[in-house]
């Protein structure tokens, strides 16, 4: 690849996801897994040569898979590997992901990543293939984030629609609209001018990345935790499966404040 010693260094390790798919025709936006076929990270990045102004790049496909199929050991492989690439000469690290679980990985990298360098995910809700596709775009915005100087200490972020958000704060909205990924009430850390500035409101102040107490080292694989979630008519029965068998931890997701109905709270 072209290199600029002027330049910041950001490395991108791809994962899979919408932004790697390859639909049947340009309309497809839904079945596009189906096909087999995706796109390499070196094939998304010749997507967009104005790259070659922003950063130095260098590159790795670690996964192929999925969102939806990501597994807590994949949490830890991207982590070990984001850590190590993270101790040598890099600037930022931008990793691409599907985007069912984009808020999930992030925020476990939020919580493991010891540097303060930015850590940058990003998606697709269209594939490359497709009209309108946003994977080229969030693409670029997210190297843009990760080699500026503004993100670093910022934490985690995920970045799509040409908005930052915390990986605390994160959140899946709609199935197919590109302005999906919402903060909620806290709002959006910043984003993506039109002229390729990043632009910071507010800070991630929330205990993260190399101050938080959370290490992944000399792990292998985390504790299974299963989640139970309350709703109306809810008994015991799934509590009691999660009991009987092979889960390390269970997490009851309540109605508002967190009560259960009585039965639920029985079993438990």
């Amino acid at each position: 690849m072209y290199m600029n010693k002027k330049l910041p260094k950001v490395h991108i390790i791809a994962t899979g996801g919408t932004i790697s798919g390859i639909g049947a025709n340009r309309l497809d936006y839904t079945q596009y897994s189906d096909t087999g076929n995706r796109y390499t990270i070196e094939q998304l990045i010749e997507r967009i040569p104005e790259v070659k102004n922003v950063a130095n790049l260098t590159c790795e496909n670690l996964l192929a898979t999925g969102s939806t199929n990501i597994t807590p050991r994949d949490w830890l492989v991207i982590a070990e590997r984001a850590n190590t690439i993270l101790q040598d000469g890099i600037d930022g690290i931008v990793i691409t992901h599907g985007t069912a679980t984009l808020e999930e990985t992030a925020y476990f990298l939020q919580l493991t990543i010891k540097s303060n360098k930015p850590v940058v995910l990003t998606g697709a809700m269209r594939p490359p293939s497709s009209i309108s596709t946003d994977a080229d775009i969030n693409l670029l915005d997210a190297i843009r984030i990760a080699s500026s100087g503004n993100a670093q200490n910022m934490g985690v972020m995920g970045v799509l629609n040409n908005q930052i958000h915390s990986a605390r704060e994160i959140i899946k909205m709609n199935t197919l609209r590109v302005d999906t990924f919402q903060s909620n009430d806290l709002g959006f850390l910043g984003f993506v001018d039109s002229d390729g500035q990043v632009i910071f409101y507010r800070n991630s102040i929330k205990t993260h990345t190399y101050m938080s107490e959370f290490s992944t080292q000399g792990l292998d694989q985390l504790p299974r935790v299963d989640i139970v979630v309350a709703y109306s008519g809810g008994d015991g029965l799934l509590i009691d499966a999660v009991k009987k068998n092979a889960s390390q931890g269970l997490i009851l997701a309540g109605f508002g404040s967190g009560t259960l109905p009585t039965v639920m709270k029985d079993s438990a």
